[in-house]
């Protein structure tokens, strides 16, 4: 098992990089969120799940441990292959993946291009004991740390009702109190929308 890789970014598209070690170019897939984080880098250190069929071998790369663990759960899950694990990541942090699981909150999976109700209902039921095994649900560096009341749900629903997609309506609740009611979580995110 190829469990890291240390070398020269030699190219990156939509899917991944191609990564130089010592003269032999490794054909890496990422997450979106993960390759965000290589512009500008040279030198490139990822951690690696080496998938294996019959018929191919593919390198999954992660920046951190915490996104490859999480790969690994979600690729355990019936009907869930590494392709659309890796669509899962591009969309959302560990972080925000375990809140949701724990929170039961099937949105947050059925908001994922290509995740419909049955898949994202089926991700919360598989994952849910086992997503305590990873470690704390506290956000993360750049997550936007889903509260864990039921009010931040009902805003949410309470945006998109009023047109807004569910982008937009995470993006308006990123960072508010978890601790206030719905009423005053709506307020601030529509704050927050007409001041862009």
């Amino acid at each position: 098992m190829i469990a890291s890789l240390t070398g020269q970014l030699h190219s990156r598209d939509t899917e991944g990089i191609v990564l130089d070690v010592a003269g032999v170019g490794y054909r890496v897939a990422m997450p979106a969120r993960s390759l965000d984080r290589l512009d500008g880098s040279r030198e490139v250190f990822i951690y690696t799940y080496l998938h294996v069929r019959e018929d191919v071998m593919c390198l999954y790369g992660f920046m951190e441990t915490d996104e490859r663990d999480f790969f690994e759960l979600l690729k355990g899950v019936s009907g869930v292959g590494p392709k659309v694990a890796i669509g899962i990541l591009s969309a959302y942090g560990p972080a925000d993946l375990r809140r949701a699981v724990l929170n039961r909150d099937v949105a947050v999976f059925q908001s994922i291009s290509g995740i419909g109700k049955k898949t994202a209902e089926r991700l919360v039921l598989e994952l849910k004991d086992k997503v305590g095994d990873l470690g704390d649900a506290g956000p993360a560096d750049g997550e936007s740390g889903i509260t864990g009341n039921g009010s931040y749900q009902l805003a949410r629903e309470a945006l998109v009702s009023l047109g807004y997609n569910f982008a937009e309506a995470e993006a308006a609740l990123a960072g508010a109190d978890p601790d206030a009611d719905v009423e005053e979580l709506v307020r601030g995110a529509l704050k927050r929308i007409g001041g862009k």
